[in-house]
C-alpha cells in the first residue's frame, strides 16, 4: 500500500521525483531533462506514491497531472522505481490519478502512452484513439477515458 500525496514544485520530493523520472523515462532513451522543460511543468499537478523500506521512506512512483482544458487532464511521465516495478504500483498510481481527476472537477484523462505500456492501460479502461506517432523517438499512442 502506497502513501500517496501532492508535491510541490520545485521541493525536495520534487526533485526526487524528477530524477526517478530521469532514471525510468528519459536515461534509457539518451535523453535528459532541459531546465526550460521543467520550467513548463510549474502548473502541474505532481502526484507521488512512497512506501517504507528499512524504516525510511522512499518513492516507488509517479505521475504528472496536466489539466489541457476545463475537464480534461493529461496523465504524463508516469515512473515506478525499477526495483519495485510488477508489484502492481503503477495501477494504484493510475486509479489514486483518476480519484484525483475526479474530485477535482475532470471528466476525462488523456495521455500520450508509449506503445509498450498500451496493454497495461487497456486493462484500466483506456481506449486506443487514433493513429501510432512517435515521441521522443518512439512509438505512442494517444490513450482516453472518461471518469464518470
Amino acid at each position: 500500500m502506497l502513501d500517496f500525496r501532492i508535491i510541490e514544485y520545485g521541493s525536495c520530493d520534487y526533485h526526487t521525483m524528477t530524477d526517478l523520472r530521469n532514471e525510468v523515462l528519459r536515461k534509457p532513451l539518451g535523453l535528459t531533462f532541459s531546465a526550460e522543460q521543467l520550467q513548463k511543468e510549474i502548473n502541474d499537478i505532481f502526484i507521488a506514491g512512497f512506501t517504507q523500506k528499512d524504516d525510511r521512506e522512499i518513492l516507488a512512483g509517479c505521475c504528472i497531472l496536466t489539466p489541457v482544458s476545463e475537464n480534461t487532464v493529461q496523465l504524463r511521465q508516469m515512473a515506478v522505481s525499477p526495483n519495485l516495478q510488477g508489484k502492481g504500483i503503477g495501477r494504484e498510481i493510475v486509479i489514486f490519478a483518476e480519484q484525483y481527476a475526479r474530485s477535482n472537477g475532470f471528466d476525462e484523462l488523456t495521455m500520450h502512452a508509449r506503445k509498450e505500456a498500451t496493454g497495461f492501460y487497456q486493462k484500466l479502461g483506456y481506449k486506443i484513439c487514433g493513429e501510432e506517432f512517435t515521441e521522443v523517438g518512439i512509438p505512442h499512442y494517444e490513450m482516453r477515458k472518461n471518469l464518470n
